[in-house]
């Protein structure tokens, strides 16, 4: 049994898509909505709870949220989208900085 799992949680891994985490280092997110301090704010406190987050950049004139990630930590892409929707706003794109 527990060979299956640890082959099973390999699979899953080896199958995913490799731009579908950020193992530290940044992601910009362009974001549809945002248009004042507040929204930044409200971001910042949504990205703020999350453990592998260690801080964000709100750029209100081009739209973007820059999300630096802790050492060894990251999100996927739809976790983020996830919490920018239900934050009350729309991802536009998410790119990867290598």
């Amino acid at each position: 049994m527990k060979n299956l799992f640890l082959t099973t949680i390999l699979v899953l891994a080896l199958s995913a898509p490799a731009y579908a985490m950020h193992p530290g280092g940044t992601v910009n997110v362009d974001i549809n909505g945002l248009v004042c301090d507040f929204c930044a704010r409200a971001l910042e406190k949504v990205f703020g709870k999350q453990e592998a987050v260690d801080n964000i950049t709100v750029n209100l004139d081009t739209k973007i949220v820059t999300i630096h990630f802790n050492e060894g930590q990251s999100l996927d892409d739809e976790t983020i989208t996830q919490l920018i929707n239900d934050a009350g706003y729309s991802v536009e794109g998410i790119k990867h900085d290598e």
